[in-house]
């Protein structure tokens, strides 16, 4: 089968997600200020471990083949090991990603002796100073003591993923060597204007001469650098990158949240995009399978404002999500745009009035702390 056969199959949709992403809780110990689901506080209608496991028997029968367990944060939930081990002995593998704080000795251990499980340990910096000003004060040594345990543990090749912004750009070397000296591989992504990201998007997102130098630097780095499909946008500046090199939402990628919502892609949680519930009649697979906004989504999608640029084959228009909560139309450029159509559209968006740009359906951010003077 050609890649261009490929593509138009996946484009269509499958019988079941190739990735499937699964936030298991909206809990967590750090406020990240691009956190793409705006964590921090547990939501009450969270799925129960009897529901969550339901779903995993879903999954199972649809011959899933592995899913991607986030959060917030997702060992905080007490029924973390007991969800993971029951997805793995249902033949469903787990990556799951974690801030590290709670992978001490003993879990690091545990972990290690599970099959089928990848971890990825997110990090910003290679230094406190650029990762706790993204992820709050402390997150550095932390996600260095968790990687110190893995390795310790003889846990394996685990992941470190690095969510790429204009400060950490001229890091990626150091990244790259970071992840060497454990052994371990690297995982970088692009910072999408989700969650909490619609209020730090403007001022941590790379410039575009760093666009070019991402590209570049995947080029020379890509086979042993992990990406998913994050920078497809950036095929627009030459040969393509390795990656799935299109939008998968709805189509092979979809999200569930905390409380059972059956997103289309993890950097889209607005009601726009909210195909349906786990706990609706027919569960996720009816969802997957005959939502209307899955169905549409498989349609053909219109070059729109890109259909003149001759780059387009290359970069399918970039990221719904980025055009999305930056107030872009769908059909318009990606606010990345390596040829600079996404500043010209942006400039004009600024020039509007009273512009309403969409925000996150979901918030669970923690309320400020504030000192009471009595």
């Amino acid at each position: 089968m050609s890649a261009e056969t490929l593509t138009t199959q996946l484009k269509n949709g499958l019988d079941a997600p190739i990735c499937l992403t699964w936030e298991l809780t909206y809990a967590c110990n750090l406020q990240c200020v691009h956190c793409l689901s705006s964590s921090g506080q547990r939501d009450s209608r969270e799925l129960s471990t009897a529901e969550a496991k339901r779903v995993l028997d879903e999954l199972r029968d649809l011959q899933v083949f592995y899913i991607n367990i986030g959060g917030g944060e997702p060992m905080v939930r007490r029924d973390f090991f007991e969800l993971v081990e029951y997805s793995v002995g249902n033949g469903i593998g787990v990556k799951f990603s974690t801030n590290g704080a709670f992978i001490d000795a003993e879990k690091a251990r545990r972990l290690a002796s599970m099959d089928y499980l990848d971890i990825q340990i997110s990090l910003d910096g290679v230094d406190a100073a650029t990762n706790d000003a993204v992820r709050g004060e402390g997150s550095f040594d932390m996600a260095r003591r968790a990687m110190d345990n893995l390795a310790a543990a003889n846990f394996g090749p685990f992941k470190i993923s690095v969510v790429v912004t204009r400060q950490n750009v001229p890091q990626l070397d150091a990244f790259k060597a970071l992840a060497d000296s454990y052994g371990a591989q690297l995982r970088v992504t692009r910072l999408r204007p989700s969650g909490r990201g619609v209020d730090s998007w403007d001022h941590l997102h790379p410039t575009n001469a760093q666009q070019r130098e991402i590209y570049n630097w995947l080029m020379a780095n890509g086979e042993n650098v992990l990406t998913g499909d994050s920078f497809f946008h950036l095929n627009a500046l030459g040969d393509p990158l390795p990656g799935l090199n299109m939008c998968g939402a709805g189509r092979v990628v979809c999200l569930i949240d905390p409380i059972g919502d059956v997103y289309a892609c993890p950097f889209v949680i607005h009601d726009e995009f909210k195909a349906g519930n786990v706990r609706d009649l027919g569960g996720f697979s009816k969802v997957w399978k005959q939502s209307d906004l899955f169905t549409s989504l498989r349609e053909p999608q219109s070059a729109g404002a890109c259909a003149s640029c001759g780059a387009f084959d290359a970069c399918q228009g970039g990221c719904m999500a980025a055009k999305f909560f930056t107030g872009l139309p769908l059909d318009g450029p990606d606010p990345e745009c390596v040829g600079g159509d996404g500043e010209v559209a942006l400039a004009e968006l600024a020039a509007v009035p009273v512009l309403l740009k969409p925000r996150p359906s979901q918030d669970h951010t923690k309320p400020e702390r504030r000192l009471v003077v009595t």
